[in-house]
Formats: structure tokens, C-alpha cells, sequence
């Protein structure tokens, strides 16, 4: 007779239609009790499955013990399992990436390898109900539209054709516990998942226990509602889209067209998910994008044009809305190492960036304006809290900033690693700076007020009690 959790799982599978016709399912199980529980539940439900674990090669003889255990259980219950090494430091230095990227994008590529060697026609990872409320909340920190709030899908195609599947979506992270101990099944812990230093295990154990702490009812079963709510309602959008595409959208290697006039017809959703696959036809990284992007884009006038990032041009004439990707061409002259001391209001010129600074008598209104007008190329500081001159310059070891919104002052790496700015965008950040030391000599411990182009420091914000600011834009593609 069937455990709770394994009659569940296959009631999930069956309803979600998550296996193939034909064809074995390739388990990634890394011993932990999560994966441990998906193949013990597969296996009782007699599916065809082979089994992988990837050594990350991370965490020394904890590692090889992780590998020890998943082959031990795979012999115990007959599985055929395959293990790889890999070399996570050596890939993440040559590929200028973060170790959590790195060890993403080689798991990836080794599954699928691994998949499509044993003739799986799929892969099953063993995320949970914790983990999709984990994921939601973490793309509402950052700032997310419907298709975030979507979470974790029950099945994604990846590349090559291979389908992801989560069997255990339909489960919360205390039946999986409960399970292996009905069961009296062992499992591997790894330390490094409490370490509050990586952004997800400060959500897991800090912000979900204190939004729970403040809700009524289950807050991962509400959330698990809303994400399924979610999907079918961003399916809805997408099958409307793929029909309109073809009729407003005109696709060429570089370069996307839409129909402006076309495109006005559509509801907000609609127009958001065609700006949004216009985009990803010219390879963009969609975690770059926020909402005030989309909106600038929708708000385009004629023969007017947005700088976006990953090298993304977009404008608008005679009636098309034009997305251009940019090739990769070297700077027309080098970056100084040297701090350059803006003119301000004035044009500086630092490289091949051109800076124009300007000195502004605001008004409430006008802020409120700003704000939905602005790119992230342009901001705006208070005059008062500045002290000249301002700088500009590359980021240095030892940086420290206090960024907009956070408690306190930060490491400029730490913030950016935690949050997630890519490697490719870090080489090219440009650190605006006043001078903390009087008499207004260029310091080399001068303050930032700007990280362009992700943060600015939350001391030189403007305020409501504003009424001077120093307006700061920079062309050319930093962003």
C-alpha cells in the first residue's frame, strides 16, 4: 500500500501530465532529504528511473560523502545512478560567474548530457511547496510582474528538448520530513545551507518564518495558490500572444519590429508579454529588466529611444516600435583608472562615457514625474547632502556604499553578490562619489552616491524636503 506522500505524488504526475509517453526519468539527486524522498517515491511508485548526482566538488569530504550515500541508496534499491565531478571554481573564474551561477549552469549541462545518454526523456528535480513560496517572495524583493508570481512550473522544457519535472510541487517541506522518518530514511545535510550569507537561506529561515509568524493560515499552501492561479491565467496570455505574434511582431537576427498601432490595441498583459518576447528573441537576460523598463518602452514617443540593458536599443518612428541589439565593439578610448572630477552642471567625459551633470529647482511634482520618466542612466541627488566635488571613477577593492533602501552601509562586492548582478555588468559599473574630506579635494574615500547603474546611496536620496537636486546622466551602454 501506498505511503501518503507517494499516493499524492502520483496523483500530482497523473494531473500535471508530468511524464512521457515513453521513455525513463532521470533523477538529480544530491542526498539531501528533499531529493532523497523523490527517488524512495518514485521507486515505490515502480517508475522507470535512473538516477545522477553532480559533485560539485565544493565542499571537500562533505561532498564525497554526499556522492558515497546516493550510490549506496541506489544499490539498496536497484537504480542505475550515474555521478560526475565537476569543477565549479575553475568554470566560475574562467566565466567571470558567481560560484551559485557556475554550479547552476554546469548541473544543467551535465543533466541534460546525462539525459539524453540513458535515453530520458526527462528530468525530475525535488522541489517543493517551500521552495516555490521561497521563489515567489524572492522575485517580490527584487520586483516582479504575473509571470514571477507564476513560481515554480510543475514542467519546464529546457534545452536540447528535455523537460524538467518537479513531482513533489504538490508537497510542503514537513510532509517530506515526515515522510523519510516514516520510512526511517537517512539523508545527507549540507552546512552551507545556513548560511545567511546566500540570499535564499536568509529567505528560508529568517523572512518566510516571520511573514508566517504575521499571517493567518498556511502562507506556503496561499502562496502555492496564487502561483497555480498564476500559471493558468499567464497560459491564457500566452496562448493570446502566440496568436497576435505573427501579425505584430516582425523577427530579424538583431533586430525586432513591432506594430505600434497593432500593439495599442492590446490589453496591458498583453502588451508586457510581446515587449517581454521581444527581448528574449535578442537573448536578454529578463532578470535585468524591471517594470519601469517595460513601462518606458509602452510609453515611447515618436522618434524617441530608450537605452536598455545587455546592449539593447529600442525606439519608436512611423508607427513600428524598433528593438536593436548592439554588437560588442571595443571602447574608443580606454577607461581611466584615475577619478575625474565632474563638471557640474557641465559635460565630463570618462572614457568613452559622456557625463552630463546639472544642477535642478524642483518641486514635489516634479520628483513624482521624474520617477516615472527616468532610466537607470539617469537619477537624481540631493544638492544639499553632496559635498563637491563629485567623482567618477571605477570600482576599487574595499568599496563600501550604503545602498537605497537597506539599514546600513555594505560592501560594494557583498551587495552586488547578493543581488545576483551579473559578472559581465560588474566589469562595467561606473561608482559616482562626492568628497567626505573638507576643503573639496578629490578623495580616493570619498562617499558613492551612485553604482551605476544598479544602486544609489540611500544618504543622498531626494526626499520630500528636496528642493535642489544635482540630475547626473550618462550615455553609452553601461547598463
Amino acid at each position: 500500500m501506498l505511503k501518503k506522500l507517494e499516493q499524492k505524488t502520483a496523483d500530482f504526475i497523473a494531473a500535471e501530465r508530468l511524464l512521457p509517453v515513453s521513455g525513463k526519468v532521470l533523477l538529480a539527486v544530491s542526498g539531501g532529504a528533499d531529493s532523497s524522498a523523490l527517488l524512495h517515491v518514485l521507486a515505490a511508485l515502480r517508475l522507470d528511473i535512473c538516477c545522477a548526482h553532480i559533485n560539485h566538488q565544493l565542499r571537500g569530504e562533505e561532498a564525497q560523502r554526499d556522492e558515497d550515500f546516493v550510490i549506496e541508496q541506489c544499490q539498496k534499491l536497484k537504480v542505475p545512478v550515474i555521478t560526475r565531478k565537476i569543477d565549479v571554481r575553475d568554470y566560475a573564474k574562467k566565466s567571470k560567474l558567481s560560484i551559485e551561477t557556475a554550479a547552476r549552469n554546469l548541473r544543467i549541462e551535465n543533466l541534460v548530457e546525462i539525459a539524453k545518454e540513458q535515453n530520458c526523456a526527462c528530468i525530475a528535480t525535488a522541489h517543493h511547496k517551500n521552495d516555490n513560496a521561497e521563489t515567489i517572495i524572492d522575485r517580490l524583493i527584487r520586483g516582479t510582474g504575473l509571470r514571477g508570481l507564476c513560481g515554480i512550473w510543475p514542467a519546464k522544457k529546457f534545452a536540447d528538448g528535455i523537460t524538467f519535472i518537479r513531482p513533489l510541487l504538490c508537497a510542503t517541506r514537513d510532509e517530506i520530513i515526515q515522510y523519510l522518518n516514516s520510512r526511517n530514511l537517512n539523508w545527507c545535510t549540507d552546512r552551507t545551507n545556513t548560511d545567511f550569507a546566500y540570499r535564499r537561506n536568509f529567505i528560508r529561515h529568517c523572512l518566510l518564518p516571520a511573514l508566517q509568524n504575521g499571517s493567518q493560515g498556511d502562507l506556503v499552501e496561499r502562496l502555492a495558490v496564487l502561483s497555480k492561479a498564476s500559471r493558468g491565467f499567464y497560459q491564457m496570455i500566452c496562448r493570446t500572444s502566440d496568436t497576435i505574434w505573427p501579425d505584430i511582431a516582425t523577427a530579424k537576427e538583431q533586430t525586432i519590429t513591432l506594430d505600434s498601432v497593432k500593439l495599442a490595441a492590446q490589453s496591458a498583459e498583453i502588451k508586457i508579454e510581446i515587449v517581454r518576447r521581444a527581448l528574449a528573441h535578442l537573448d536578454c537576460r529578463e532578470q535585468d529588466f524591471t517594470e519601469q523598463h517595460y513601462t518606458n518602452i509602452l510609453r515611447l514617443s515618436d522618434d524617441s529611444r530608450l537605452q536598455l540593458p545587455n546592449r539593447i536599443t529600442v525606439h519608436r518612428q512611423g508607427g513600428k516600435i524598433i528593438f536593436k541589439k548592439l554588437l560588442k565593439t571595443k571602447p574608443a578610448q580606454p577607461i581611466t583608472a584615475e577619478p575625474v572630477a565632474l563638471k557640474v552642471p557641465g559635460v565630463t567625459q570618462f572614457g568613452p562615457y559622456t557625463i552630463n551633470a546639472d544642477i535642478i529647482e524642483i518641486e514635489q511634482k516634479d520628483l513624482a514625474s521624474f520617477k516615472k520618466t527616468k532610466t537607470n542612466l539617469v537619477e537624481w541627488f540631493d544638492f544639499e547632502k553632496v559635498r563637491p566635488p563629485v567623482v567618477v571613477r571605477l570600482r576599487k577593492s574595499g568599496d563600501k556604499f550604503w545602498p537605497l533602501g537597506l539599514a546600513g552601509e555594505k560592501r560594494v562586492g557583498k551587495f552586488l553578490t547578493t543581488a545576483k548582478v551579473s559578472q559581465s555588468l560588474r566589469r562595467r559599473l561606473l561608482v559616482v562619489a562626492d568628497s567626505d574630506l573638507p576643503g573639496g579635494a578629490l578623495a580616493k574615500s570619498g562617499r558613492i552616491i551612485w553604482l551605476c547603474p544598479v544602486r544609489i546611496s540611500e544618504w543622498a536620496k531626494v526626499t520630500n524636503d528636496t528642493r535642489k537636486v544635482i540630475q547626473i546622466k550618462i550615455s553609452d551602454s553601461v547598463g
